[in-house]
This record gives structure tokens, C-alpha cells and sequence, in this order.
């Protein structure tokens, strides 16, 4: 696997062995983010909560997103690599002891944490990601968010796991796992300098002003966005909760969990790909259209068939995201970081706004008939597609990536 830093030069081959890197440290990184939704059901009987106060549980979690665009102002002078190395230690100690929490607002403040964590993760890796995915960024943030996927499914195993050796209050046995996970990564990853500025393809401009070139895109991009998460964010949050409501163990519910962030993996490896070859809009619109279709099947199915029908959902619902990834970093703009910080506070914002409407429904009518009208809802999703481009005008060149950071 090359290093980084071996790049001397502009190229448009996709560099598979850096794209994986940067997947795997996704992967490590995101195992313990998702720790919260399969022990969810054991601390709302644990802390006294209701579904709404569970959803807020998300929105803790996700808030620090809105730091996101600062982020990506400040990338020029961070040497990225010790975030991608240090976060996950962070990252894993904060979730790690959120079993052992004794009140509803230290739990908060750990989920807290844990997103200040993720937000100063996840807006310069994507960039990064870009960089080294030649003209192939679709396929590149496939294989960027097949880490995060994959973690997604992995998490929940091992959460439940430890729950079974070391009951709930137990988990803060994990932090060790992730501390030499963080010092894997330094031994891989520290003498690995990308320069962070992307090289312009027109004149400098301040941020804000390229931003506002961009309202249109991402005025359309949001309102796509905020219909789908409220699928997603409902059936990532509350699936486990739905399950063993319905009389269901912990185990098996978990274990459905997994099967539903696992095809979630595939699907993001799948649709960024096929992104590249039949376009973006196009793959956007297939998956608005069939996910709903598939989500109907699982809530009015039993036995193989809902299996089937949980495995197809698992493989539209998530296949968006890197996608609209790389419609975000093809977009003409002299600031990658920043832009790509703004679509992740946008993202955070409509997931977070989604979980909380969720939990609300939910307190209203109950989660079967919540996940059924957010299935309807996500239908309006249809409208925006016809907004959003087929491709940018131009593409980010990608930038020669040298030895050290400048």
C-alpha cells in the first residue's frame, strides 16, 4: 500500500490502497459512534425516558456538527492526520462509558463529546478521500463510506457483546480496544502529510462567497435530504426499540440492527460506484423511488420475506450518501473543507431535526404507525431530485499531495 505522501504529483488514477486506508480508519473510528441505538431500549428503562428524551439522546450526539464549516476553515492549518489518528481514542472513551452513566444528562454531555469528536473527524476526510480517488469519486466515497457502514453493522455486535460478558454498566471495558486502535493508526498513519488546501481552478474568493454561489445546490440537496432521514434516522434510532416492543430479544433485535447497517455497507459500496457510470441524479431518483417500496415490504412482512425486505432497505436507504459525497466535492469551489463542512452541518441538521420529529410521532401514535408515515413522507424526496444538476459544471483537479503540511 503506498503512503500517502508518495503521491509527488497530479493524477487522475484512483489510488485504491490510500483510499482503503483512510476507509479502515473510518471503520475504527465509527465502531464505537454507533454504540448508542442497540442499547437504547436498556437505558430508557435504566434513566426513566421517554421516546421523545430518546431522540434527543441523537441530537447530543450530532449537535457539534454545526462546528463543521469552522472546521473546514481551519484546515489549512491543522495537520489533519493527528485527528484521524487521535479521534477514535476520543471518540471510544466517551462512548465507551456511556453505560455507566447514573443520569440523563451526563449522558448527554458523553454523547456530547463523542460528536465534538466525530465532527473534527469527519469533515477533512472526505476531502482527503477525494484527493486520492482520481476521476472516480464516486467509487471513492463508496469505499470511504463502506468503513463507516461496516462500523455501523460491527458496533452494535460489540456493544451487545460486552453487555452479555459485563452487563450495561460494564462497556467502559472497551476504551482500551480503542486506545490501541488510536495507537495502530499513529504507527500507520504519523509521518503521512497531506496538504490540505485544494489547488484553485479560479480566482481565490472568501468562503461565504463561494458559498453563496452554492445556495441553489444546496437548498435543493436539504430538502432531499430531511425527507430520506426521516426514514433513516428513525429506522437507525428506534429499529431495536420497534423490535423488542413487539416482543423480540435483545439479541435477535440487535442482530437486526446489524443486518440493516451491513446492507447499508453494501449499498454505499454499490450506488457511488454506479454513480459514476449513470449519474448521480439518476441513481438519486432510483432510490427514492424504491425505498419506500421496500420499507412498506418489511413493516407488513414476517419470517424470510421481512428479512429480504430489511436487507433491501439496508441497501437503498444509506446508498444516497455517497453520492450526494461526491456531488458536494465535485461542485466548483476553491474551498473543498468548508464546503464539505457546510453539507455536513446541513446533514446533521436534517437527521437531527428527522430523530427528534421521530420520537415525537412516536410518543403520539405509537413506532408502528411513526415508521409508516415516515415512509410516505420520504416520497417527497422525488421533488428535489428534479432540482439537483446531473453533474457540476467543473471538476476539483485533484491536487498533488506533498511530503509536508503547508
Amino acid at each position: 500500500m503506498l503512503p500517502l505522501h508518495a503521491m509527488k504529483k497530479k493524477t487522475s488514477t484512483f489510488q485504491r490502497g490510500n483510499v482503503i486506508l483512510l476507509s479502515v480508519s473510518h471503520l475504527i473510528h465509527d465502531i464505537y459512534g454507533s454504540f448508542l441505538a442497540p442499547i437504547l431500549p436498556l437505558l430508557i428503562d435504566k434513566l426513566g425516558m421517554n421516546y421523545t428524551m430518546a431522540g434527543m439522546l441523537s441530537l447530543f450526539q450530532r449537535f457539534p456538527s454545526f462546528i463543521a464549516p469552522f472546521v473546514g476553515l481551519l484546515a489549512d492549518r491543522i495537520q489533519l492526520r493527528y485527528l484521524v489518528i487521535l479521534c477514535p481514542a476520543i471518540t471510544a472513551v466517551a462512548m465507551s462509558l456511556i453505560g455507566l452513566a447514573p443520569s440523563y444528562y451526563i449522558l448527554a454531555t458523553l454523547l456530547l463529546i463523542a460528536g465534538i469528536s466525530s465532527a473534527l473527524y469527519h469533515v477533512p476526510s472526505p476531502v482527503m478521500v477525494r484527493k486520492v480517488s482520481g476521476e472516480a469519486t464516486g467509487q471513492g466515497m463508496s469505499f470511504y463510506m463502506l468503513g463507516g457502514e461496516l462500523a455501523r453493522t460491527l458496533g452494535p455486535l460489540t456493544i451487545l457483546g460486552a453487555v452479555t460478558l459485563w452487563e450495561l454498566e460494564g462497556t467502559w471495558k472497551l476504551i482500551p480496544f480503542g486506545l490501541a486502535a488510536s495507537a495502530l493508526l499513529w504507527w500507520r498513519l504519523h509521518h503521512v502529510r497531506v496538504r490540505e488546501d485544494i489547488k484553485r481552478t479560479e480566482a481565490p474568493t472568501h468562503p461565504w462567497k463561494a458559498l453563496r454561489k452554492l445556495v441553489p445546490f444546496f437548498a435543493t440537496i436539504t430538502g432531499y435530504m430531511f425527507f430520506r432521514a426521516l426514514l433513516k434516522s428513525s429506522m437507525s434510532t428506534f429499529l431495536p426499540t420497534l423490535l423488542t416492543g413487539e416482543g423480540g430479544t435483545l439479541w435477535s433485535a440487535g442482530l437486526s440492527l446489524a443486518i440493516f447497517q451491513l446492507a447499508g455497507a453494501a449499498g454505499t459500496l454499490i450506488t457511488g460506484t454506479a454513480s459514476d457510470k449513470i449519474g448521480r441524479k439518476k441513481a438519486l431518483l432510483i432510490m427514492a423511488i424504491a425505498t419506500p417500496l421496500m420499507m412498506f415490504a418489511f413493516l407488513n412482512t414476517t419470517g424470510f420475506l421481512n428479512i429480504l425486505a430489511l436487507i433491501g432497505t439496508g441497501l437503498l436507504i444509506f446508498g444516497s450518501t455517497p453520492v450526494l459525497l461526491a456531488m458536494v466535492q465535485e461542485t466548483n469551489t476553491s474551498h473543498a473543507s468548508f464546503i464539505n463542512g457546510v453539507y455536513m452541518t446541513l446533514n446533521f441538521a436534517m437527521s437531527s431535526t428527522a430523530v427528534f420529529l421521530a420520537g415525537w410521532m412516536a410518543d403520539i401514535m405509537g413506532l408502528n404507525q411513526m415508521f409508516n408515515l415516515a415512509t410516505a413522507l420520504s416520497l417527497i424526496s422525488l421533488i428535489f431530485i428534479i432540482f439537483i444538476p446531473n453533474k457540476p459544471k467543473t471538476k476539483i483537479p485533484v491536487p498533488k499531495t506533498e511530503t509536508q503540511d503547508e
